[in-house]
């Protein structure tokens, strides 16, 4: 594991994304893994900045190359919904960019046979090669991606019932009201997120400083799904002070 140490969470986003053109540079045959939600927003905000900011054929190549499948969407919501995550993704990267819609991909909220979705997801993203460079996020009860405890470093890609606590985590973008955040999610798995070339791991913020320390220094265990992440050969990552404040004191037991 690499850890890079960072003042804050703009000095943490300039890195992420940093590594994800990298990525895209070194091996465009490969799709990108990418992740929603408040953590990413100053990712791809760095993003656009640094996209902007290279040769104008480096960019045309880059944006004729893209290819990105995100970690998950909720179930029982469309592309037009401003709450999805594909609606994010659109936000963030799609539009801004001038990416097709076929160059961004999230499973189908709408679908309606969320499991045989999860399948088809799953399988279209073994067709592309498998992830090149995957970004994640972490959640305060250890999931990444949707990956709820406990989860197992085999679960492959499937539809799951969120937790009261992600639900809670979650709410912000549903007028704060948990009961308003979908109660199922498609997501890729730990097996397949286990699967790509190489994992970006982006933590920011003291809330995360207990759960990151958990993840990263416990043995690995199915309660806390992030810690599978351990056994990747290529793992980074990347985050502020605030989040590493915990991880800085020392092991502990898994629980």
């Amino acid at each position: 594991m690499q850890l890079l140490a960072l003042a804050d969470a703009q000095a943490v986003a300039a890195a992420a994304a940093e590594r994800l053109l990298q990525a895209r540079q070194a091996q465009p045959q490969r799709p990108l893994g990418l992740a929603t939600g408040r953590t990413m927003v100053p990712v791809y905000a760095a993003l656009r900045q640094q996209l902007g900011r290279l040769g104008s054929q480096q960019q045309r190549q880059i944006r004729a190359d893209w290819l990105s499948f995100n970690l998950d969407e909720y179930v029982g919501l469309g592309p037009h919904d401003p709450r999805s995550f594909k609606a994010f993704m659109a936000g963030q990267l799609q539009a801004p960019l001038g990416l097709r819609p076929e160059q961004v991909l999230l499973p189908d909220g709408l679908a309606a046979d969320p499991q045989a979705e999860a399948r088809r997801y799953g399988a279209a993203l073994a067709v592309a090669g498998g992830v090149g460079l995957q970004l994640l996020g972490l959640g305060l009860n250890g999931h990444v991606g949707f990956n709820e405890p406990p989860c197992s470093a085999e679960a492959p890609c499937r539809c799951l019932t969120l937790s009261a606590a992600t639900r809670t985590q979650n709410a912000g973008a549903f007028g704060g009201d948990p009961e308003a955040v979908p109660a199922q999610a498609i997501t890729l798995g730990l097996a397949e997120i286990l699967a790509a070339g190489q994992i970006l791991l982006v933590v920011t913020g003291a809330s995360k400083a207990a759960i990151l320390k958990r993840a990263l220094q416990e043995p690995p265990c199915p309660e806390i799904p992030a810690s599978w992440l351990q056994h990747h050969p290529r793992l980074e990552v990347v985050a502020d002070q605030a989040a590493l404040g915990a991880f800085l004191q020392g092991p502990g037991p898994c629980r």
